[in-house]
């Protein structure tokens, strides 16, 4: 059995298209295939083209079949797979209508019923990025933001409909917002495709909402940032996001930090690390030097004579203290050794003649380099 092509293939539309898309390319294609019109050798291929647009076209031109067929498939409109219909029809009609809002619930979206009958939804959540810096965020910060709202049309009052008309009820539900398929079995409940669950058709839209009822403005929100918020964490303010279909509840807006680079300090956890330049005589001879902490204090470090590059030094609760933090982490500072650049001659003359003093002592100056040297000598043996 030859497979069935897909009927928005069959009239070439898109899934999206509209009913009057639809009913245009099935008139051009039935005037183009109709049997009348095409005779001969190709009549049997005509002919087949023309019945395969007849039957794409009912299903598709009818919004519960269409409904079935975009979440089913052929599966969905075959009649010897499953009967449609309301209660009292052949079939499991009574029982599987006691089933509906048991699999409406499954298979219907994140709707639910009113008592008017309409399918109430929930507004999408909404996500902004915030970017602080550092010092924000180990010690918090108020500030204002600026968010979408939506207030009611002055022109249409909510409506949607153009001033003097209003809204209608949709044929297609008759105004409950959702329409029922039967897949053999069970009932399945679904959003209205007509209406969209609204259960109202707006003939006539408001040219200054164009049918929405609403108006998409700005309001500021206060906005509080914790102390020792870290990178990625979002920060929840219910109702604050895109309202609600048809009273549904708002959805929440969540926002997302982003902590700058610090030029100084980088943050692990609630530890922070610093790179801290030390001059060569002060490495050598030893000495106490100044290092920063956040919050525009220092501490001091009493370097120890022949202090080498890269020894880290500890300074206990010189972090930041966490969101869920006892206590302050600590500040680890990485000593970075610097050579003199563009020195004198008479600073050269010194230099040459220090270095030629370290040579008469032997290797005592500069234990490293003996070891790696005698590992050198191993390597090539």
């Amino acid at each position: 059995m030859a497979t069935k092509r897909d009927y928005y293939d069959v009239l070439g539309v898109p899934k999206n298209a509209s009913d009057d898309d639809i009913k245009k390319a099935y008139r051009k294609l039935a005037m183009k295939h109709h049997p009348d019109r095409n005779q001969g050798e190709d009549a049997k291929k005509s002919e087949d083209k023309f019945k395969e647009a007849k039957e794409a076209y009912e299903m598709l031109s009818d919004a519960l079949k269409r409904a079935a067929y975009d979440q089913y498939g052929h599966a969905g409109v075959d009649p010897n797979m499953a009967g449609r219909g309301g209660p009292g029809q052949e079939g499991f009609g009574g029982f599987a209508e006691a089933f509906g809002d048991i699999f409406g619930d499954i298979f219907g979206g994140q709707g639910r019923q009113r008592a008017g009958g309409q399918q109430v939804y929930r507004g999408n959540d909404l996500s902004y990025a915030m970017e602080i810096t550092l010092e924000e965020a180990a010690f918090g910060k108020e500030t204002q933001l600026r968010v979408p709202t939506w207030e009611t049309c002055d022109t249409c009052h909510g409506s949607g409909a153009k001033p003097g008309t209003s809204p209608k009820t949709c044929p297609t539900c008759n105004g409950s917002g959702t329409v029922h398929l039967r897949q053999g079995f069970f009932s399945i409940q679904q959003t209205c495709p007509h209406c969209h669950g609204t259960g109202k058709i707006i003939p006539e839209p408001c040219t200054t909402c164009n049918g929405a009822g609403k108006l998409k403005k700005q309001k500021t929100l206060e906005v509080k940032i914790p102390a020792g918020i870290n990178e990625g964490m979002r920060i929840r303010s219910a109702g604050n996001g895109e309202p609600g279909t048809n009273g549904g509840p708002a959805g929440d807006l969540y926002i997302e930090i982003r902590v700058k680079a610090h030029e100084i300090f980088e943050r692990d956890g609630d530890d922070l690390h610093c790179t801290v330049p030390v001059g060569l005589v002060t490495a050598t001879l030893g000495g106490a030097i100044e290092v920063p902490t956040l919050g525009n204090k220092s501490a001091e470090i009493e370097l120890p004579e022949g202090t080498q590059h890269g020894k880290t030094f500890r300074l206990r609760g010189k972090g930041l203290k966490g969101l869920r933090s006892s206590y302050p982490g600590d500040l680890y500072c990485h000593v970075a050794v610097e050579t003199p650049v563009k020195i004198t001659e008479h600073q050269r003359k010194l230099l040459k003649e220090l270095d030629e003093s370290f040579k008469k002592a032997g290797d005592r100056h500069s234990p490293n380099a003996k070891s790696w040297t005698d590992r050198v000598k191993d390597l090539f043996k």
